[in-house]
């Protein structure tokens, strides 16, 4: 999927985009979307809300859900374990890399 000059500001993190919006630029339907919310591999903003916002930088996060969910053929419960790794993975290597700047030179 290309990214148009206006999808890139969604990647701020002080920015909000709508379900819509995240069904535009992932390639997901609402429907894939709710899933992963209901299974905590996404969090909306406003969770009680009827019409969920979600923070900008959650873009890319749906953009690899959408290609993996078609690379994989994975079924949702599949692909919110996957993205609950991915993230899991990149907290990891941010604690690796926090503790080796710490290390003596």
């Amino acid at each position: 999927m290309k990214l148009e000059q206006a999808d890139v500001m969604w990647l701020d993190a002080h920015c909000e985009c709508s379900i819509a919006e995240l069904v535009r630029l992932s390639g997901l339907s609402e429907a894939e979307l709710r899933e992963l919310v209901d299974y905590g591999a996404l969090a909306p903003l406003n969770p009680q809300e009827a019409e969920w916002t979600f923070s900008g930088d959650i873009v890319l996060t749906v953009q690899a859900a959408g290609r993996l969910r078609d690379d994989l053929e994975l079924d949702a419960r599949t692909l919110a374990l996957t993205l609950t790794l991915l993230k899991r993975v990149r907290e990891l290597e941010a604690q690796i890399g926090e503790l080796r700047a710490q290390l003596p030179r």
